[in-house]
């Protein structure tokens, strides 16, 4: 374990060196055995930990490309998500939702900037295009989040909820495969951003939590 804590940590000295970004690809791993000076295995195993930790995926064919920052002062937190069904876990993780998304809406009332503010605004309006166009707006609805989660201006919001929702798209279908799934709150989506707009941190708290209520009860009527 120290062996591959300490590989991870050269691997994170050798990408912030060379200057890569999200979305780059990482170097071939002969380049990065002979850079890190280790076998072949143990880049390997260094480049799995960081795929189950959602900061590299690899492509076949391709390579492995980072999906988030990663550097020598980056503390890799691993998720793991051992519920029994999906009914359990899908409500484990609203419970912890609950305190981290409320807590972001809140702070993104106090320290949101103009430019904060236009791009919440913009894909709110666009969240609120396709849901009328549709009936539903998953991925709009995801990027409105992040974007309140961004105007928090604490980086940890995003990079937990993100893998939280990873997680579960990831072995489960349903209940997002339904196109109603939280739709009733759809409405409260615009109450929270006119809330944090106002600089109002305990109404912005208020409807985060109001969405979050609808969310628990499309689970346990879909999961039954």
């Amino acid at each position: 374990m120290d062996r591959l804590r300490d590989t991870l940590d050269a691997l994170g000295r050798h990408v912030e060196r060379a200057g890569l970004r999200a979305g780059d690809r990482l170097p071939a791993e002969r380049e990065m055995m002979q850079a890190l000076a280790v076998g072949r295995s143990t880049i390997r195993e260094a480049v799995r930990q960081l795929q189950a930790l959602g900061v590299v995926e690899t492509r076949k064919g391709s390579g492995s490309y980072l999906l988030r920052p990663l550097s020598a002062a980056t503390v890799h937190m691993p998720l793991s998500i051992t519920a029994t069904g999906l009914r359990e876990g899908l409500l484990q993780t609203l419970d912890i939702r609950r305190g981290l998304e409320a807590e972001a809406s809140a702070l993104a009332a106090l320290r949101h900037t103009g430019e904060d503010l236009g791009r919440m605004e913009v894909r709110l309006i666009e969240m609120e295009r396709v849901h009328r166009l549709n009936g539903t707006a998953g991925p709009e609805d995801l990027l409105f989040h992040l974007s309140v989660y961004e105007a928090a201006h604490n980086p940890l919001f995003s990079q937990l909820l993100e893998q939280m929702r990873e997680a579960f798209e990831r072995f489960f279908l349903k209940p997002f495969d339904r196109p109603d799934f939280a739709g009733r709150s759809f409405p409260f989506h615009r109450e929270m951003f006119e809330a944090i707009a106002a600089r109002d941190p305990g109404l912005a708290r208020e409807k985060t939590l109001a969405i979050l209520d609808i969310v628990e009860e499309d689970i346990k009527d879909m999961s039954q």
